[in-house]
């Protein structure tokens, strides 16, 4: 079983939000219901980023690292640096 730590961006408020789930797909479909109260202002959502691990402790680590940037450009340049080959 995959874990992932996914990046989802709003396409509403252009918001960033990180989280970790087993299915991106159906975690996407859940956030864009409305199911999850923190992202229900900024439907439709989309998803930017997407990593998987082998173990959820390895997702909630990446999770953990972005969501204590706190800094939305910091971010999309990290991503960009991964779409390119890097860290």
């Amino acid at each position: 079983m995959s874990f992932y730590t996914y990046i989802l961006r709003s396409q509403k408020t252009g918001r960033l939000y990180i989280g970790q789930a087993v299915d991106c797909e159906k975690r996407l479909r859940e956030h864009n219901s409305g199911q999850t109260k923190s992202t229900s202002t900024g439907i439709p959502w989309e998803i930017l980023y997407a990593k998987s691990f082998e173990t959820r402790l390895e997702a909630l680590a990446l999770e953990r690292l972005l969501k204590s940037w706190k800094n939305k450009q910091r971010i999309l340049a990290w991503i960009e640096r991964q779409r390119l080959g890097g860290m």
